[in-house]
């Protein structure tokens, strides 16, 4: 275990400017997701349009991802993460500056969405995931964290900036400057300091490339399919991200209910994205050292707990900030989970082709949980019943990815065949 960390440390020397880079990068391709919820309003008030029609747009990205992110994957195997993340990042900023145009058109509402949804499936988790995966093994889970970690930039800047911005501006000068912010620091950094490891062919000689052509090894994506392991993975993520994403988007609305100002709301849902921080990180630091399953069923069930405060029942403003705070550190840390441990029970010879489809799985979840969110509140008037289903949903998903197993080893021979 001290001769991985201390190789670990050596990785950290070599690749930290690839990991800032694609940490923003991956802040990019979600801080739309970050703070939409505080778009829904000026939105509603202009155009007439219902939560539900509002939301359309991030359900719609969801389902071109579910599609479309396996194709993703494979394009990563075979072309590397260069050639796709960067002109990904130059469409990706002109097409939600883009938004800044809705006209109260929702046939040009759902346009605008199409072309964003395509768009971002190239500045995905998976895209940047598999750069650091291949750069990193000692140390691949705090690394992966740190990448993840580029979520909580949106939700920390992201809500206050864009509140700012929309009471100042107007929301249009919100959609085109957090474009402009986002995608100018995404592409700089991904231009300089973008590379990933790839495994060669099998007679080359030097050290650092055997190291690589190990990484390399793994499950096929036929074999994947049919691991039980794996399918207990995606099923636990799905459900997370259905429910998780859902109450998240609908955040700014909740704590409205619960008699918190639109600033106020701005800013707890930065305290959301602080506590996003320390659920990465300490989550990487422990997956590294704990087996994945525990520590991620772990802080899956404190989570549960921590939603059953945002009832109405139990809701006060100390409670409330409990359960910022809880939520925030566990629902940074589900991706994560889930990649890392497919890195470690499939292994890295088709790793990009396999979390592609995790990501089909996220991305289903994170499309539909924001839609159903809406219906639920239209259909009810209350966030209860969302609240509800998400704490016994994510006992549910604790419970799945508990008792997995070791890890396969496969730098031994036989490994695959025993996955």
């Amino acid at each position: 275990m001290s001769s991985l960390h201390g190789a670990g440390s050596g990785e950290w020397r070599r690749n930290w400017k690839l990991v800032l880079a694609c940490a923003f990068g991956l802040s990019f391709a979600s801080v739309l997701n970050q703070v939409f919820g505080l778009f829904m309003e000026p939105l509603g008030e202009e155009f007439g349009w219902s939560r539900a029609q509002i939301s359309i747009g991030l359900s719609m990205s969801g389902v071109v991802s579910v599609l479309l992110s396996p194709v993703v994957g494979m394009m990563v195997d075979r072309y590397g993460v260069r050639r796709l993340a960067l002109p990904c990042i130059v469409l990706l900023t002109l097409s939600m500056a883009a938004l800044s145009l809705a006209n109260g058109s929702y046939t040009q509402w759902i346009a605008l969405w199409a072309i964003y949804s395509i768009v971002d499936l190239g500045v995905k988790s998976t895209v940047w995931t598999t750069a650091v995966a291949y750069a990193f093994k000692a140390e691949r889970s705090l690394a992966i964290a740190f990448t993840l970690g580029g979520v909580t930039i949106g939700q920390i800047i992201g809500p206050p900036l864009t509140q700012v911005l929309i009471d100042g501006y107007g929301w249009r000068t919100a959609f085109l400057a957090i474009a402009v912010i986002w995608g100018a620091v995404a592409f700089l950094l991904s231009f300089f300091f973008l590379h990933e490891e790839r495994h060669v062919g099998p007679d080359t000689e030097n050290t650092e490339a055997t190291t690589m052509r190990r990484v390399a090894n793994g499950l096929t994506v036929a074999q994947a399919m049919r691991s039980l392991v794996l399918i207990r993975i995606g099923i636990a993520t799905f459900i997370t991200m259905l429910l998780g994403l859902g109450v998240w988007l609908h955040m700014a609305s909740i704590l409205a209910a619960g008699g918190a100002s639109r600033a106020q709301a701005a800013y707890l849902l930065s305290l959301y994205g602080v506590a996003g921080i320390a659920g990465k990180l300490i989550t990487g630091w422990l997956m590294d050292r704990v087996h994945a399953g525990l520590i991620g069923s772990v802080t899956l069930a404190v989570s549960a707990v921590a939603y059953a405060l945002l009832l109405d029942d139990f809701r006060t403003q100390a409670l409330t900030i409990v359960a910022i705070l809880v939520t925030g550190y566990a629902s940074a840390a589900k991706l994560q989970i889930c990649a890392y441990m497919t890195s470690r029970y499939a292994g890295m010879r088709s790793y990009g082709t396999i979390f592609g489809f995790m990501s089909s799985l996220v991305a289903l979840g994170g499309g539909l949980g924001p839609f159903v969110a809406g219906l639920i509140f239209d259909a009810y008037g209350s966030y209860d019943p969302l609240i509800l289903a998400c704490t016994v949903g994510t006992f549910i998903a604790a419970a799945l990815i508990v008792g997995l197993g070791a890890y396969p080893d496969w730098e031994e021979p036989g490994a695959k065949e025993a996955a």
